[in-house]
């Protein structure tokens, strides 16, 4: 009885006749692990309904648990062997025939019924101490190699780093910086390397100066400017610079993006800034670069946000470490930005960021200095010239003339070219302006299609030549491009008037003309019922224009110096407007401005209309040899105006009436 108080008890703990395993693998008896014989087993029932197993040789016998537990109650077991885990058994009958069943139920009766009927009852020994150890071995297997990976994985990509900037170095450094330092900066670039901003590069040999030379300028009571910021237009080279200041400051450079600071986590912001500033006071002197520092230096209190703002607490530890209570002396910050207008005021203050060097986009001698950096190991054409290209790229940042030569000499190798000529720069220039040629080019449209976009295009180039002090026509193509366009007139703008800044009333009322230039042609040659869709563009340019002359601009007589849309509409900050009252005008006043508007477009248009219809034998020339050819460059379209004697037409405005009828739309657009 001992024994069988022990095995309920241990029956009883954890579901010991449950079939489920608990997700260890079974560990069986050697009895239960024989080889199944090969020999036919049956049972049948006797006349009292009683089970009688047959079976011939030595295999053990499945049986139903209820067949089982009738052998038991007619005292027909001899004995039984359970499994140690209780869901198996394995009996022997009074006739010595093995029985076995593999799936033992929950039964808490079955151990009463077999000490009642006397059955021999046995349990296997039970290997639980060694097995648990094992399973718990196996069970820590994963979580320590994971455990080992992700540490040999930190300690790879940050716990080695110079100056132990934390980062991912440190599993538990979520507020360590991620900033890369270089203590021996190896950029690969140097001044000689930037060209076309002479003067951000002349301000920032000053700087480097400063680093090197200190004592030359504190002997006259200088203070070394803590702070430089970079603006300008994507792709003037604003990081570009900050290499260069790197590979010849020769001092520690602390490299890292605005974006970088800010996480999900509350604090990490602050942290990792307090922590890059620490680094550099260690390393001092030292030069700290935060590009496109706009990711997280924004103005304060602007917007509807309300609560606590991860980028406000950022933006104060900035301040407090570039001119705080304690200082930074020996510590340069340059920052990189093109959106100015949106960083904090505090910020940009002297004491902080005392230099704001701005980095326009290159003129006439800067872009052919840049393009003879990048020309630089490219096989070249003798016929190439590096102004010409200069001057047919107005406009162009310091990336895009890079990727002008790069592009160039893509479509050289394509080609199986080994040098590189003006007709592969020519297409890379229209491939960055206007994107990529249709596949099959007109071939795609009909006859009558390429025709019109022939006299649309042409219209505008006329109207643009013939008008007195304008910009240059450059090209003239009908073959469809990849942003839509179906045919394009390429000006040049004069490099005086593109670098101020400043257009006049006549340049503007010129440009209403030309682009009216292109549905005035269609109007004229298919007359007014069959104009299309191709000049929505122009209109919407058009309109643009003349209510930024009416309302911005003060070029109207009747509305006079008057700016009647308010500054702040446009602005980056929605929220800095809430609560103030905007400029009001009555209906009165925006009546007249309508009308202003309306009347500039309808002289540009009368204009447009009186030099096509002058030099309507150079239209039909013009259009005849863009569809033959599709394209018509510069110097072949000066010929055409010589050869046809076309004069300039005298600047004035043609039809100081209103002259609904002969506009190209019968209202004017909603948003004027």
């Amino acid at each position: 009885m001992k024994f069988a108080a022990l095995f309920v008890a241990g029956l009883a703990g954890a579901d010991a006749f449950a079939p489920a395993n608990h997700g260890r693998t079974a560990r069986t008896s050697p009895l239960f692990d024989m080889p199944d014989a090969p020999e036919a087993t049956s049972i049948v029932k006797d006349a009292g309904d009683m089970p009688v197993i047959q079976s011939r040789g030595g295999a053990p016998v499945d049986v139903r648990y209820s067949d089982f537990l009738k052998l038991v109650n007619g005292d027909k077991i001899e004995k039984v062997t359970f499994s140690a885990d209780g869901t198996q058994l394995l009996g022997v009958d009074t006739d010595g025939t093995r029985i076995k069943l593999e799936a033992l139920p929950n039964d808490p009766d079955l151990l009463t019924q077999l000490t009642t009927h006397k059955v021999d009852v046995t349990v296997l020994p039970s290997n639980e101490a060694a097995g648990g150890l094992g399973d718990l071995a196996q069970s820590l297997i994963l979580p320590a190699a994971l455990f080992a990976g992700l540490f040999f994985l930190s300690r790879r990509s940050g716990g080695g780093m110079p100056g132990g900037m934390g980062g991912p170095g440190n599993p538990m450094g979520m507020g360590k910086s991620k900033a890369e330092i270089q203590m021996i900066p190896d950029t690969g670039v140097n001044f000689e390397d930037v060209a076309g901003c002479d003067g951000a590069k002349a301000e920032l040999v000053e700087v480097v100066d400063f680093l090197k030379q200190p004592e030359v300028y504190s002997k006259n009571g200088c203070r070394i400017p803590r702070g430089v910021i970079l603006d300008g237009p994507p792709g003037t080279g604003k990081t570009l610079l900050a290499k260069a200041v790197a590979g010849e400051a020769g001092v520690p450079f602390i490299s890292i993006s605005g974006s970088e600071f800010v996480e999900m986590f509350v604090g990490v912001g602050a942290s990792r800034v307090r922590d890059i500033f620490s680094q550099a006071k260690k390393n001092a002197p030292c030069i700290i670069f935060i590009d496109e520092i706009d990711a997280v230096g924004r103005q304060r209190g602007a917007g509807f946000a309300g609560g606590n703002d991860e980028r406000e607490q950022t933006i104060n530890q900035i301040l407090v470490e570039m001119d705080g209570f304690d200082g930074n002396p020996g510590i340069i910050t340059i920052a990189a930005t093109n959106r100015v207008d949106i960083l904090d005021q505090a910020l940009l203050r002297p004491g902080r960021f005392d230099r704001k060097i701005t980095v326009d986009l290159p003129d006439f001698k800067g872009r052919t200095r840049i393009l003879g950096v990048h020309a630089r190991g490219k096989p070249l054409e003798p016929d190439v010239d590096l102004e010409a290209i200069g001057r047919r790229t107005p406009g162009f940042s310091g990336a895009q003339l890079e990727n002008l030569m790069n592009e160039a000499a893509i479509s050289a190798a394509r080609l199986g070219k080994s040098t590189i000529g003006w007709e592969e720069i020519d297409s890379a220039v229209d491939r960055i302006m206007v994107g990529l040629e249709k596949n099959g080019g007109t071939a795609t449209l009909s006859q009558r299609q390429n025709e019109l976009v022939a006299y649309h295009e042409a219209g505008h180039a006329l109207c643009g030549a013939l008008i007195p002090d304008y910009d240059q026509v450059q090209k003239i193509s009908i073959i469809p491009r990849s942003n839509g366009a179906g045919g394009l007139t390429f000006f040049s703008p004069q490099e005086a008037r593109l670098e101020s800044g400043m257009y006049s009333k006549q340049y503007l009322e010129s440009q209403l003309a030309v682009a009216l230039g292109g549905r005035l042609a269609e109007e004229l040659i298919y007359g007014e019922d069959f104009v299309t869709t191709g000049a929505s563009n122009d209109i919407q340019q058009v309109a643009s224009i003349a209510k930024q002359m009416v309302k911005q601009w003060g070029m109207s007589d009747k509305v006079g110096l008057v700016a009647l849309d308010s500054p702040q509409q446009g602005g980056p900050f929605m929220g800095r407007s809430m609560g103030q009252r905007g400029t009001s005008w009555g209906g009165k006043v925006m009546g007249e401005a309508d009308s202003e508007i309306e009347r500039l477009v309808n002289n540009s248009y009368l204009t447009a209309k009186h030099i096509l219809s002058s030099n309507m034998d150079l239209l039909h020339h013009l259009a005849k040899t863009l569809v033959e050819q599709e394209v018509v460059s510069a110097e072949e379209f000066q010929m055409m105006l010589v050869e046809f004697n076309s004069k300039v037409v005298p600047y004035k405005i043609v039809g100081e009436e209103r002259n609904r009828d002969k506009l190209p739309f019968q209202s004017l657009p909603v948003n004027v």
